[in-house]
């Protein structure tokens, strides 16, 4: 539980350990990085070779992994927060305690390296990156997803999104947002041609999800403020859309 009365800066790591136990309920603060790892990982192809290696830069507790499960990657996480990767060791995955901008694997190690919700919290993305693109082997895949800098993203990802039950108010400081056409720069810039689409909650089942929560709860998401029930009924999924003005999902190749 989190402590009565603190407050923490935007952005702060510290918050990933109060809201520790909120990981794996499908609908609790992080409900929406569920939808968005079931996304990633449908980027992801199967392995095409026996050993292959994929990295998870900032994997948290690892929801990554049951999307990952018969697609034949030994599933390496990388992440700060210890209280995470005891829960992500838990779903399998082989964790790594380290920064995400000194990544401490061997260069071209990684078939894939997934970077999911993470680049829009670090002050030095490009440094994060940099090293992304390292870990690659030529032909290796980078699968991405973040918050464009934009007055909109600021809007809906902040303004709104704190809120609502699906992000924790806090989570995101706006000023950190990745502009997204210095992202495809970046990375060609280490040798990936980075390929770019908008992304979004379908409506309908958002509001769907949101009254059912609603209707389980009746009080939207705050820390210490944990449903009473479970929300039951279909998660809703994440869609490709036209714009990439808030949220967008990255899929490029290292050449060799």
């Amino acid at each position: 539980m989190p402590d009565a009365g603190r407050t923490l800066p935007r952005n702060d790591p510290r918050q990933y350990d109060d809201l520790a136990d909120e990981w794996w309920r499908p609908d609790g603060a992080f409900a929406m990085l569920h939808w968005l790892a079931e996304a990633r990982a449908a980027l992801v192809p199967t392995a095409s070779r026996p050993g292959a290696l994929l990295v998870d830069l900032g994997c948290g507790a690892g929801l990554l992994a049951p999307h990952l499960a018969g697609k034949g990657y030994r599933h390496v996480g990388v992440d700060l927060t210890r209280s995470a990767l005891v829960q992500a060791a838990a779903h399998g995955v082989a964790v790594v305690n380290g920064d995400a901008t000194a990544v401490p694997l061997a260069d071209g190690c990684a078939d894939v390296v997934a970077a999911g919700e993470l680049l829009e919290h670090l002050p030095d993305w490009r440094r994060a990156v940099a090293e992304a693109c390292r870990l690659l082997r030529p032909g290796g895949l980078l699968v991405l997803d973040t918050l464009n800098d934009t007055a909109l993203s600021r809007l809906l990802a902040v303004r709104i999104a704190e809120r609502l039950p699906t992000v924790p108010k806090g989570i995101h400081d706006p000023r950190l947002f990745v502009d997204a056409r210095a992202l495809v720069a970046e990375c060609a810039r280490h040798g990936v041609d980075l390929r770019l689409r908008g992304i979004r909650p379908g409506v309908p089942g958002l509001l769907g999800w949101l009254v059912r929560r609603l209707r389980a709860t009746g009080r939207p998401y705050a820390p210490g403020n944990r449903p009473h029930a479970t929300v039951t009924g279909p998660a809703p999924r994440i869609v490709p859309t036209w714009s990439t003005a808030v949220l967008y999902q990255g899929r490029g190749t290292r050449s060799g």
